[in-house]
């Protein structure tokens, strides 16, 4: 997050106030004001929020250390997010995908996604000491994310989860746990691999870069004519079907590891038609 907001303040709003010679107790609500409309010609509303939270909080310290009497940020109409609506395979299309890349050498990291529903930092960050096969469970407890350090682009691996929520332990059941047998002995034959090392890695046996890889799913969904989606929609993808069988939404959350309710309530709100078409069948029984 801080090297994300980082790149918005010295790629976009350090240059666009730079360049209109305002000194800091010059800015008007109006000069922000403008920034945003100039920006939401080619960008979401949402990243525009973000820009304002970023000088929403400079602007609220400089204040507080008297350099300006009051914060013009807050006379400011920030846009309105967007409802985002996500999308996601049906259960046919999610069977043709895992056809079509049973030989592939992402098929893991594919199956992976999908069943558990993961993020790209975690399906990347699963390392071998999360895999429990005496027990039956899996560990969702590392990420492995795209940052800046020392002012260069690196991956970092940690032990730090987006939320406390999202460090979670979850089930291995027999088919999972076949599929992680046969990629240990593929890739370590009857040798223990390495605690640290990581499940999920490209023909070469190394670590997979996760810009590399979404333009790969990209190009493969592309090539077998398959539906393009994002990587991530195959989160979205288990989801759906949870809440298709009417699986309690808490339960959906903690598989998920959402850190509230809400979050999943309102992400997936718009398929919870079935259980209301089950709620108005009570109704009319009783």
């Amino acid at each position: 997050t801080f090297s994300s907001y980082t790149q918005m303040v010295k790629g976009k709003i350090a240059p666009y106030f730079r360049n209109t010679g305002l000194t800091l107790d010059g800015i008007q609500a109006k000069h922000i004001q403008s920034f945003y409309l100039h920006e939401l010609k080619t960008v979401s509303p949402g990243t525009v929020i973000h820009y304002h939270a970023n000088i929403h909080k400079a602007l609220k310290y400089a204040v507080k250390m008297d350099l300006i009497p009051f914060n013009p940020a807050d006379k400011v109409e920030r846009p309105k997010k967007q409802r985002y609506i996500a999308d996601y395979y049906r259960q046919e299309e999610l069977e043709r995908l895992l056809e079509a890349s049973k030989d592939h050498p992402y098929s893991l990291l594919i199956q992976m996604t999908a069943f558990y529903g993961l993020r790209r930092s975690e399906v990347l960050g699963i390392q071998w000491r999360s895999v429990d096969f005496p027990v039956g469970t899996i560990q969702i407890q590392h990420t492995r994310v795209y940052q800046e350090v020392g002012g260069r682009q690196v991956f970092v691996g940690r032990d730090t989860m987006k939320q406390k929520a999202s460090c979670r332990t979850l089930p291995m059941p027999e088919e999972i746990a076949a599929v992680l047998q046969e990629e240990k002995q593929s890739r370590y034959g009857k040798e223990t691999p390495p605690p640290e090392n990581y499940l999920c890695l490209n023909s070469e046996g190394e670590p997979i870069a996760s810009n590399y890889l979404s333009q790969s799913f990209k190009q493969f969904l592309q090539d077998h004519g398959l539906r393009a989606i994002r990587l991530h929609d195959l989160r979205h993808t288990c989801a759906s079907l949870l809440i298709q069988k009417r699986t309690p939404l808490i339960e959906v959350q903690q598989w998920l590891g959402h850190s509230t309710l809400s979050t999943t309530a309102d992400l997936y709100a718009h398929l919870e038609y079935e259980t209301k078409l089950a709620s108005a069948q009570t109704l009319k029984k009783i």
